[in-house]
């Protein structure tokens, strides 16, 4: 997420009221989680165990909770809750402002488009030309849809990230400020789910086509020309090259890249990144012609030890 017009350390630590080290008048861009980080923005760490990947990313200002010995070009904002002052930051920056009515009046909508009955189109909505958005789509603020893209009854875009941190009195939710993104000629079933990214872009690429009852998750990448049938689970942080093909009722970790043209056969579980060009099955995950022959294998097994 990046901001307007950039901050000082001292601006952003006067916001959060809390002690830094390094030049007061060092410039910070936005606020981004750590695998999508960038020079300029903020990234947040609250354990010691990802203490050096926080201070050896590529974010340029930390908000940590110790003092620690702050690595050259970069700066500190010490916090004794960076969760906390993370979503002060997104709260600050990106406030909730709530809608008065269906279709935002900052929405954009392009020509030849068509919009169903009762849809919701939040503020700062962009729809590209040649669209047809059916009735019952809620697309949140922020949102970007491009070009011959068509998008089914009751599907939503833009909810928050499923991402929590867990305390004594239960679970404290960390604050969206994202956005979702859909290429050009995507098509969306009816009934999908794609959350918003917390700090970046949840993004749908060219070409893609989404079968019903299909929940994407946060800050998930999808490339073009990819095929998801119904049913189908895709974590947060998951990145899906082009040509993908997935079947129905897979669901994966996140965290892992599905490679370019490979196919997941129905109710798979993917456990861990694989590569592309080759068909996968089962769960854990691997080959489908391994799975296959495994499973014959211990059906032959069992045959031989009922006989014997």
């Amino acid at each position: 997420m990046k901001f307007k017009k950039k901050q000082t350390l001292l601006q952003i630590a006067s916001l959060l009221e809390v002690d830094f080290i390094g030049d007061k008048e060092f410039e910070i861009s936005g606020i981004n989680e750590i695998h999508v980080v960038e020079a300029g923005d903020i990234v947040f760490v609250d354990h010691p165990k990802y203490y050096d990947k926080a201070l050896n990313s590529d974010a340029t200002t930390i908000l940590i909770n110790k003092k620690v010995a702050c690595p050259e070009g970069k700066s500190l904002l010490i916090s004794d809750d960076p969760f906390r002052d993370f979503n002060k930051i997104t709260n600050h920056f990106n406030p909730f402002i709530a809608s008065k009515v269906s279709i935002s009046h900052s929405a954009v909508i392009g020509e030849n488009t068509t919009i169903q009955p009762n849809v919701f189109i939040g503020n700062n909505v962009s729809i590209g030309e040649n669209c047809v958005i059916h009735p019952n789509v809620a697309i949140y603020d922020n949102s970007v849809i491009g070009n011959n893209v068509t998008i089914h009854a009751n599907t939503v875009l833009g909810a928050d990230a499923f991402y929590y941190k867990n305390r004594p009195k239960g679970f404290d939710k960390l604050i969206s400020g994202g956005r979702v993104v859909i290429e050009d000629n995507v098509d969306l079933g009816a009934s999908c789910t794609i959350d918003k990214g917390v700090t970046g872009d949840t993004t749908i690429g060219n070409g893609t086509k989404i079968d019903n009852q299909v929940h994407v998750g946060h800050d998930t990448v999808i490339g073009k020309k990819c095929l998801i049938a119904s049913q189908t689970g895709i974590a947060g942080c998951v990145i899906i090259e082009d040509e993908v093909t997935i079947w129905g009722q897979v669901g994966t970790n996140s965290g892992i890249t599905i490679g370019k043209g490979a196919v997941i056969l129905g109710q798979t579980g993917v456990t861990k990144s694989v590569v592309g060009g080759k068909s996968y099955f089962g769960t854990p995950v691997s080959e489908s012609r391994e799975k296959l022959k495994e499973m014959a294998e211990i059906k032959r097994f069992l045959k031989d030890r009922k006989n014997s």
